[in-house]
């Protein structure tokens, strides 16, 4: 899993004091930046190549300004060009938020999904998400 602590801004806060719901899909994307390096390890935007083809939150509590929010990313699902990503987002121990978000690894220049090469896909493999099976059989 991939860890990402936030600290809310003001401006992410609505009127009501609570922070906006679309905010959310923003602190998502940021917490996934570890996993935008393994794809493009230069950070060079004219070689980025992946495209999220699909994301949904559920929100689940109110989220406040001034508590830092904890982001928990694991792997879902590895394909042969694309991996959906599940998260969740605590505050203060209470999960508020989750989601899912799926991408596929894109060549901008043919214009098609490319494979996820053996060593991105190892490395994606020390993120997935738990199942039911191996949660129970940790005790």
């Amino acid at each position: 899993m991939y860890t990402t602590v936030i600290q809310p801004r003001m401006s992410e806060t609505n009127g009501t004091g609570h922070i906006s719901n679309t905010t959310l899909p923003v602190w998502f994307e940021a917490a996934r930046e570890p996993i935008y390096c393994l794809f493009n390890p230069t950070g060079d935007m004219r070689t980025f190549s992946l495209i999220i083809v699909s994301m949904n939150v559920d929100f689940l509590r109110q989220i406040y300004f001034g508590r830092e929010v904890e982001v928990r990313t694991w792997v879902e699902h590895i394909g042969n060009s694309s991996f959906t990503l599940y998260e969740e987002l605590y505050q203060e121990g209470q999960l508020c938020a989750k989601g899912r978000a799926t991408y596929v690894y894109f060549d901008y220049e043919n214009q098609k999904s490319q494979q996820i090469s053996q060593e991105v896909r190892r490395e994606l493999e020390v993120h997935r998400l738990p199942t039911i099976v191996e949660e129970s059989s940790r005790g």
